[in-house]
Order: structure tokens, then C-alpha cells, then sequence
């Protein structure tokens, strides 16, 4: 089965309502297309501490690599308070980073926005002069 755009989006609102945001309210979900065609999701979880907060985006790509996956074709992202996407939701500088770790700059990051939009950003284009390891 071909993973469209449009079914990834699907899969990271699903996420979403696993979200795990009391304090917040705003819940996140992820799905994150690995290149063999598996399906990692992701939903924020938040912490009272709130540094320990983890977001989506990285819940998903951490629990493909913690499977032995490190080769993304894509990720999809949603998320509003209670629930409600009511506009487009894109990854916080720290997620940025992290795929900026495991993904390429040409990495396709889909944004669900509200009645069934989205659209289709790069990494390059969310994290322009990124920090790597050919840095250190």
C-alpha cells in the first residue's frame, strides 16, 4: 500500500488523540513514514516540570530508532487545543534539530492545517543553516 500524504495525515491525527497534555490542552500527534514503508506515531506528553515535556514529532522518531529504523521518507504533524486543529502545527526548533540528525534536507515535513488542508514543507526549508555533525 502507497502511503499518500493524505494517510499519513490520518495517522498523526490518530496520534494525536493519544496526546497527553493537561496542563497545556494543546494535543500533537505525528506519524513519521520510515523508508521501508513502516509507521511510527508519536503524541506529545507533557510533564508538570515541563522540561521533561516530550513533543510528537520526536516521541515517533524515537521510538523508530529505539526499533533499529533510521531511514524517514516523511513525517505528518497536527495538533490544536482540546483537540481542534484549527491551523497548521510546525515541529518547535527542537524537533527541527532532531530530524535534522536522522533526515536530509529535501526530508518532507506535512502540515495538517483545518478542513482537511495541509501543506508540504523541507526540512531545509524549517531548519535553514542547521547544526550537524559535520560541525563538530
Amino acid at each position: 500500500m502507497d502511503m499518500t500524504p493524505e494517510k499519513l495525515i490520518e495517522l498523526a491525527k490518530d496520534a494525536m488523540t493519544r496526546s497527553y497534555s493537561p496542563y497545556s490542552g494543546f494535543q500533537v500527534g505525528a506519524a513519521l513514514l520510515c523508508a521501508d514503508g513502516t509507521v511510527y506515531q508519536g503524541c506529545n506528553i507533557e510533564n508538570a516540570a515541563f522540561s521533561p515535556t516530550n513533543c510528537a514529532e520526536r516521541t515517533a522518531i524515537f521510538k523508530a530508532v529505539s526499533e533499529g529504523r533510521r531511514n524517514f521518507s516523511a513525517i505528518a504533524i497536527c495538533g490544536g487545543k482540546g483537540g481542534v486543529i484549527t491551523d497548521f502545527c510546525p515541529p518547535c526548533g527542537v524537533c527541527r534539530q532532531v530530524m535534522g540528525e536522522f533526515c536530509g534536507p529535501d526530508f518532507p515535513v506535512y502540515l495538517a492545517g483545518p478542513n482537511n488542508t495541509w501543506q508540504v514543507k523541507t526540512l531545509a526549508e524549517l531548519l535553514p543553516f542547521s547544526f550537524s555533525s559535520e560541525n563538530i
